[in-house]
C-alpha cells in the first residue's frame, strides 16, 4: 500500500528566519538547545540566528558536530539538552547539524543506545511522540534534512545508520537562500550535486507515489538550471531561492525511498567519514542511473527520458553522462579515485551496503557483484 503523507510547514523566502520567534511560540520551545557547527559559527551565522530569538529567551549552544555526524557528538548535545533542562531544539547548518538535531531530539527523550533507534536495528517502531521538537534552518542548499523523515549518523561502531520516524521531521523548517550566499564555492557546488541526486534516485525509486514525482522533477530542472549560476554568481537571488527549493524538494520526496547510490555513499562514508556525501552521490550516479536502466519500473514509464527532458538534455542523450560532466564543469571530483578511495575497503562497502536501509527500495535489488561493478565503473 502506498503511503502519502506531506510532511510539514516551511517558510521560504528571502529574510525568513526573522521568523524564528514567532515559530518558537507555535510550538511551545522557551528553552532551545542550539545545534550547529564550528564553521557556521564562525561565519557569524549562528548568531545571526540567536538574534532573532524572542528577548529574555536562553539557548544554550552545541557546535561540535562533525562533518559526518556521530553518536559521540550526539552523546555530548544529548548532555547538554539535559543538563539545562531543554524542551526543543534549533538547528542550523547543512545536513550534519540537522540530522545530529534529530538524533538528539529521540535520544534525549527515549531511553537506549542510538543504535536501538537505527531503521536496520528495527528502531522505527521504538521512536515516539515524546521526541523532542525541532526547527531547522539550513544554511547549505543540498541535503533537505529540513523537511527529511531520516536522519544519517555514524555509530560507535563505525556503521552509518538512518534513523526513520514520522516523529523526527522538524516541526518547521525556515529556508532562508540568503544564508547561502557566503557558501564556499566548492560547498555550493557539492551540496548542489547532492540535491540534484535526491531528486533524480527518488523519482527512480518504485514506490507509487505521483505527487514525489512531480516534486522530484520539478526540483531537478530548478537545480540543473540554476546550479551553475549559483556556483559561478553566488549573490545570485534567483538561483539561490531555486537551489534552496531544489534541496527542500528532493528532501519532500524522500518517502518514495532512495537506492544504490546512497546505501554506497552511507557506507563509504561511515567508513571514511571526511568525504563528503553530496560528492559521493555525485561521484556514484552516473554508473547506478545505467544500472538501473534496465529496470521494469524505469523502462514502462520511461523515467529516464522524463528525467532528460527535466534537465532540458538533447533526446536520446544519457542523464548518467551529463552528471559527470556537471561534476567536471564544477570542478567537483568525478571518480572516487580523486577523492582518495582505495578498492581494497570495497568489501566492507558492499557489506554495508547490502545492510543499509536504502537497498532494498532501489528499482534493481544489487547483488554484491552488482555493487563491485558499480564502485568499479566510479572509480
Amino acid at each position: 500500500m502506498a503511503l502519502i503523507n506531506y510532511i510539514t510547514q516551511i517558510q521560504i523566502d528571502f529574510g525568513a528566519v526573522a521568523l524564528l520567534a514567532q515559530e518558537c511560540e507555535r510550538i511551545s520551545i522557551t528553552r532551545p538547545l542550539v545545534v550547529t557547527d564550528a564553521g557556521v559559527k564562525a561565519a557569524g551565522i549562528a548568531k545571526r540566528v540567536l538574534e532573532q530569538l524572542p528577548p529574555g529567551m536562553e539557548a544554550v549552544i552545541y557546535d561540535g558536530t562533525p562533518s559526518n555526524p556521530t553518536e559521540r557528538a550526539m552523546r555530548e548535545a544529548v548532555a547538554l539538552y539535559r543538563d539545562y533542562r531543554c524542551d526543543g531544539i534549533i538547528a542550523v547548518g547543512g545536513g550534519s547539524p540537522i540530522d545530529l538535531a534529530k538524533g538528539v531530539a529521540v535520544c534525549a527523550t527515549h531511553d537506549g543506545p542510538l543504535r536501538q533507534f537505527a531503521a536496520i536495528e528495527g528502531g522505527v517502531a521504538r521512536i515516539t511522540a515524546a521526541t523532542a521538537p525541532v526547527i531547522a534552518i539550513p544554511t547549505t542548499a543540498g541535503t533537505g534534512s529540513e523537511v527529511g523523515r531520516g536522519a544519517v549518523l555514524i555509530l560507535d561502531d563505525g556503521r552509518k545508520v538512518g534513523v526513520l520516524s514520522p516523529h523526527i521531521v522538524p516541526r518547521v523548517a525556515i529556508c532562508d537562500p540568503e544564508l547561502t550566499f557566503g557558501l564556499p564555492r566548492s560547498l555550493t557546488a557539492a551540496t548542489g550535486m547532492d540535491a540534484i541526486a535526491h531528486c533524480m534516485e527518488t523519482f527512480m525509486a518504485p514506490a507509487f507515489n505521483p505527487p514525489a514525482d512531480g516534486i522530484a522533477l520539478d526540483g531537478l530542472r530548478r537545480a540543473w538550471r540554476h546550479i551553475e549560476r549559483a556556483v559561478n554568481e553566488p549573490q545570485d537571488r534567483e538561483a539561490r531561492l531555486s537551489m534552496m527549493s531544489a534541496s527542500m524538494q528532493g528532501a519532500l520526496a524522500f518517502q518514495k525511498g532512495l537506492g544504490c547510490v546512497h546505501s554506497l555513499s552511507h557506507a563509504l562514508g561511515g567508513l571514511m567519514p571526511t568525504l563528503h556525501h553530496g560528492t559521493l552521490n555525485a561521484v556514484l550516479l552516473p554508473a547506478v542511473i545505467r544500472f538501473n536502466a534496465d529496470a521494469p519500473s524505469i523502462r514502462n514509464d520511461e523515467r529516464l527520458q522524463r528525467m532528460a527532458q527535466a534537465m532540458d538534455l538533447p533526446r536520446g542523450e544519457d542523464p548518467g553522462a551529463a552528471i559527470a560532466d556537471m561534476s567536471a564543469r564544477l570542478a567537483l571530483p568525478t571518480g572516487l579515485a580523486a577523492m582518495g578511495v582505495d578498492p581494497e575497503i570495497f568489501p566492507r562497502v558492499i557489506e554495508y551496503a547490502l545492510q543499509d536501509h536504502c537497498h532494498k527500495t532501489n528499482p534493481r535489488v544489487a547483488s554484491p557483484e552488482d555493487y563491485l561493478a558499480i564502485l568499479t565503473e566510479s572509480m
